[in-house]
């Protein structure tokens, strides 16, 4: 049998945005990417998924229920017969329907894309292997941002690359935007 692929467009949510509560480095250029890759799955008529992170932490500064910055972004806006998924946790299995959805329509493999790599993008893939999913990461569509340990600030590139990095080591295939949609 044939394997079964779906896109997963992880909270591409406008608080991530210029403008927005938590912005991300590069997250305009990453939605673009996710755009094509939207576009490319809508034109086969291929399984699309929107992950959809709404706040329930009483001290949150982003992703508050009812308000603009949790809306998905305009350059990813679900259209009719796409599934939304809402979560509250990073791990977009975690306390949601995801898993069902995938089991019940015989989805073996996952394209992932999304925000914030570090965190939503990373727990969700790791997940999605630990469930036996074949997982495609396209790194450019993803965006992350400055983190700091230990009073050290780490650049979102670097972010970036280390976790991109890590998950190329079990977890998924990564490809960039060009290389998966003209199947190199």
């Amino acid at each position: 049998m044939e394997n079964k692929k779906a896109l997963l467009i992880i909270d591409i949510q406008n608080d991530y945005f210029e403008g927005g509560a938590n912005p991300l480095v590069g997250s305009l250029e990453a939605s673009f990417n996710a755009k094509k890759l939207l576009e490319d799955f809508r034109k086969k008529s291929l399984p699309i998924i929107h992950i959809q992170h709404l706040s329930n932490r009483e001290d949150s500064t982003f992703f508050i229920p009812n308000t603009k910055g949790v809306e998905i972004h305009e350059n990813v806006t679900p259209i009719d017969g796409e599934k939304i998924v809402t979560k509250n946790y990073p791990n977009s299995f975690q306390k949601t329907d995801l898993l069902d959805y995938l089991k019940t329509h015989m989805i073996s493999e996952l394209v992932i894309c999304g925000m914030m790599t570090h965190m939503c993008v990373d727990s969700t893939t790791r997940a999605a292997k630990d469930f036996d999913f074949t997982c495609t990461l396209i790194g450019d569509a993803c965006a992350t941002k400055d983190l700091e340990v230990q009073g050290k600030n780490v650049a979102a590139q670097e972010v970036q690359k280390s976790f991109i990095a890590a998950l190329a080591y079990f977890y998924s295939t990564v490809k960039n935007t060009d290389e998966y949609v003209k199947g190199i």
